[in-house]
């Protein structure tokens, strides 16, 4: 997959340092991923939440963060949306991010 944009995950990252290592994780495994559907990603991350529009929440650091992506599946695209504190998270609309 290709991913757009790394710099929205290292700016959040300096700002939380703890946040670092599993958001490189993530993105070194997405980045590996070959996600078609949907189902494609539910069965690499069973915690990640499928939602509208082709946005996808991931759990991110043992859950204490919030990653929302959106993915063009034909194109093998990941759209960085959004990434913060599940305080962040309970302030926007994760299907319009």
């Amino acid at each position: 997959m290709r991913i757009i944009a790394r710099k929205t995950l290292k700016a959040f990252w300096e700002k939380h340092p703890d946040a670092e290592q599993p958001l490189r994780a993530w993105f070194k495994a997405a980045e590996a991923a070959d996600w078609a559907t949907p189902a494609d990603v539910q069965a690499a991350y069973a915690n990640a939440s499928i939602l509208k529009n082709n946005r996808v929440c991931f759990d991110i650091g043992g859950n204490k963060y919030r990653l929302i992506v959106k993915i063009n599946y034909a194109y093998r695209v990941v759209y960085i949306r959004f990434v913060g504190t599940h305080e962040h998270y309970d302030r926007i609309d994760a299907n319009t991010v």
